[in-house]
């Protein structure tokens, strides 16, 4: 028996020493079972366990950690395990007054020992977000402030890190926002670096996400989450909190991997258990529903917001768009007037603003599109985000276009189709695209109309965006006759292509589609020339000169 201890013991350090967490957690509860682990495997244990996310196993782990090292006389180490058991509590509402008992004893067991140490900054961090929360960014600043010296004097690169990020959000919360993401950015750097604790890389970047979704910075999370991307492959099962993965989800639909986006939202909501925070449930199932929805899945997207729901999270504006998007628009403007007359975060304002003006111009209702319009352009010019600027002018572009001014909504197609661009957001180019040949079919451009529609078309079959697709598809009518028939531009591309002899695979890779679109494509010209065959169509092309 007691070489199998030795045996697993020995592998789950090594395990751990790998950041193998996984498998550390495994061995190191299975030398548990055989024999009570020492309070510094214990302390290993407890790491293993919250990095993939068993945080029962975790608190167990660090409770009987803090008792073995008081045990073995280690006060500080005690007093370290406390604040961890702090942090561990922060998020759970149900556990705040454990959560502030732990602090006070961390906060005695350091003053016992008479002395400055590293590990004091870890207490100072944790005072320093109570304050913070209290919304005393005065005193927060100051307590970061102190643990900041004392990770320089003792040159502890964790206690820098989590103080200085500390420092960071605290001028975020006072608005000012270049000096707190410099340090916020400096202190991812040292993340991407693999300078710091696992734990605390964890929670900056998580941190760091938020904070960027809350002021539309979108550009900045997605540099730091691609910059992150080796480092996040080194740690394939370390899991990340709740709302961590709902923003990392949420960068991937951005950049167009909607596969990889709704894995993520999926493995949020499957590996969240009981012992989760509810918060992290709602925020999960939210994030699903809204890539569900996206992508035609309604019955999918109907069963995650009613679950995020149930777990306290307000599933609008998404279950609007739902309803809308299920043809239901009565319901949608029911429920999203309801939702404009609550008070809201801004960044959850900005999303039912933009949600209000497609959902009321379904419903013809154009000066109250123009109202919602109207104020997401004020938050826009106020908060300044490339994001929030780019959202709020194609919605501004939209009711233009219900108002019957097509040049003023190519202007502001314009400039949200360069800010896109800039974030490299297909799905949002694609709507761009869409908008601006609508406005040039209102003045008459049916060629140019064409090839606008067609490219918003491609784009969105790419992504898996079924609804959109359907619905350019249905606005896509063939251009006036002309010497070359009823085809419009890309469809007379496709002809050429056959003519010469290329394959749908073929003509998909010159043409930077879909082989479905492709298929699409061929369907349509048979149709439309009434010809029974791709040879058919060949013989038409040469006839023709088309070629």
């Amino acid at each position: 028996m007691g070489e199998i201890l030795v045996g697993a013991l020995a592998r789950g350090r090594d395990a751990f020493r790998r950041e193998a967490w996984s498998e550390a957690r495994s061995l190191l509860a299975e030398a548990d079972r055989e024999s009570p682990l020492d309070a510094d495997d214990l302390e290993r244990l407890a790491t293993a366990a919250h990095l993939v996310g068993e945080d029962a196993a975790s608190l167990d782990a660090l409770t009987r950690g803090h008792h073995a090292f008081l045990e073995r006389g280690d006060a500080i180490a005690a007093a370290r395990l406390a604040v961890w058991m702090t942090f561990s509590m922060f998020e759970r509402p149900a556990l705040q007054a454990q959560a502030a008992g732990w602090l006070a004893r961390a906060r005695r067991l350091f003053d016992d020992c008479g002395h400055d140490c590293a590990e004091r900054g870890f207490l100072l961090c944790a005072e320093a977000l109570g304050r913070a929360r209290a919304n005393d960014f005065a005193g927060a600043s100051a307590l970061f402030g102190q643990a900041v010296e004392l990770g320089t004097r003792f040159k502890d690169r964790d206690v820098l890190a989590l103080a200085r990020h500390g420092q960071g959000r605290v001028l975020l919360y006072q608005n000012k926002l270049t000096e707190g993401f410099t340090m916020l950015d400096e202190v991812m750097v040292s993340v991407t670096c693999g300078e710091v604790h696992p734990i605390i890389s964890g929670l900056v970047y998580c941190s760091v996400l938020s904070a960027c979704h809350d002021l539309f910075d979108m550009r900045r999370a997605k540099e730091w989450t691609t910059a992150l991307t080796a480092w996040c492959d080194a740690h394939p099962d370390m899991l990340f909190r709740g709302e961590c993965l709902v923003r990392r989800s949420e960068m991937l639909q951005l950049e167009g991997a909607w596969d990889e986006a709704l894995a993520e939202a999926e493995q949020a909501c499957a590996r969240l258990h009981a012992g989760s925070p509810v918060r992290d449930a709602g925020t999960s199932a939210q994030r699903a529903a809204e890539l569900y929805r996206l992508r035609g899945e309604f019955q999918k997207a109907d069963e995650q917001y009613r679950r995020a729901s149930q777990a306290g999270r307000n599933p609008q504006p998404g279950l609007a768009l739902l309803r809308l998007a299920q043809g239901q628009i009565e319901a949608a403007d029911i429920a999203i007037r309801r939702e404009l007359q609550e008070k809201r975060s801004p960044a959850v304002r900005a999303e039912v603003l933009r949600a209000a003006v497609e959902i009321l111009l379904a419903a013809n209702d154009v000066a109250a599109s123009r109202t919602a319009a109207d104020e997401l352009a004020r938050t826009a010019a106020h908060v300044d985000a490339p994001f929030l600027r780019g959202a709020s002018a194609a919605a501004s572009a939209a009711v233009a276009l219900a108002e019957h001014d097509a040049n003023a909504a190519l202007g502001l197609l314009r400039d949200a189709s360069i800010i896109w661009r800039e974030l490299d957001a297909p799905y949002e180019i694609a709507r761009v695209r869409e908008l601006t040949g609508l406005a040039y079919r209102q003045l008459g451009d049916e060629e140019g109309a064409q090839l606008e529609l067609e490219a918003a078309a491609d784009t969105f079959e790419r992504l898996g965006a079924k609804p959109d697709a359907a619905r350019v598809s249905s606005v896509i009518t063939a251009a006036a006759p002309t010497a070359h028939g009823p085809l419009t531009g890309r469809e007379l591309e496709v002809l050429r292509l056959i003519a010469s002899g290329k394959t749908n695979r073929a003509i998909a890779e010159d043409l930077a589609i879909s082989e479905k679109t492709v298929a699409r494509h061929v369907s349509n010209i048979l149709t439309k020339l009434d010809l029974p065959s791709r040879s058919a169509a060949t013989a038409y092309a040469y006839t023709r000169n088309l070629v």
